[in-house]
């Protein structure tokens, strides 16, 4: 029996990538998955899958966080997976890219931490698992200075929210991808003008001679969710990348 079955999870940005990885990897096995997400349209790819129910859920939008845990109740484990990625230099960053991955990367998930975490310590448990990335505090990234910021914020959070609740059940992790094949992977590649040499330069990057896959970062949140004595960590999964 798996340890996670019969939990309840909800996960943001479900409908693609690794959050539609991670969408399948806890539906097989055997919890109860709530899937989130802005884009109706590749939602419903995963309505009909057993164990999982869909929902629109932008998580930018404060009272929208308030609704769903009015209407979703009480859950077992949340995953923040959304987030957005910037390009450039600090003096690259406008105010407005600035404040949209503010926006998207740490307040969306103070938002719905706050929402689910007073139903968690009311059963005494619940695992919080956060994305954040290699470029954070783990390592400086080259044209990443928004992101990296943001990234760190989220291991901020995460270590304090373990710290504050370790006492009483709560389990908050944060998952740190190097470069991972996503959607939004290929869109930032195209950007680039030369697909091949972005993508070699990417691969480049991880000792291990290859980009990561959304099924390998689920496979990873599917433990933590699952994980009973580690709390407060930034969990590294990134080909040798930060050795």
């Amino acid at each position: 029996m798996s340890s996670i079955e019969g939990k309840v999870c909800l996960i943001t940005a479900a409908a693609q990538g690794i959050g539609r990885s991670s969408v399948e990897a806890f539906a097989a096995a055997g919890a109860k998955v709530i899937a989130t997400d802005i884009n109706a349209e590749r939602l419903a790819d995963l309505e009909g899958m057993d164990n999982v129910t869909t929902r629109l859920l932008n998580v930018i939008d404060a009272d929208a966080v308030t609704k769903a845990r009015e209407e979703i109740g009480d859950i077992d484990i949340l995953f923040n997976c959304a987030g957005v990625v910037h390009s450039g230099t600090i003096l690259d960053a406008s105010d407005a890219d600035l404040e949209f991955a503010i926006d998207l990367n740490i307040r969306a998930m103070v938002r719905t931490i706050k929402a689910f975490l007073p139903g968690m310590l009311a059963k005494g448990d619940g695992a919080i698992i956060n994305m954040s990335s290699v470029a954070s505090s783990v390592t400086g990234v080259p044209n990443r200075f928004v992101y990296n910021a943001t990234k760190a914020a989220v291991i901020g959070i995460t270590k304090s929210v373990a710290m504050d609740y370790v006492g009483q059940g709560i389990r908050c992790n944060a998952i740190c991808p190097g470069t991972v094949d996503s959607p939004s992977l290929q869109d930032r590649l195209k950007a680039t003008g030369d697909y091949e040499k972005a993508r070699a330069d990417f691969i480049a990057r991880q000792p291990i001679g290859r980009i990561g896959t959304p099924e390998e970062i689920a496979d990873l949140a599917v433990y933590l969710a699952g994980a009973t004595y580690t709390t407060g960590q930034a969990h590294v999964i990134d080909g040798g990348w930060t050795i």
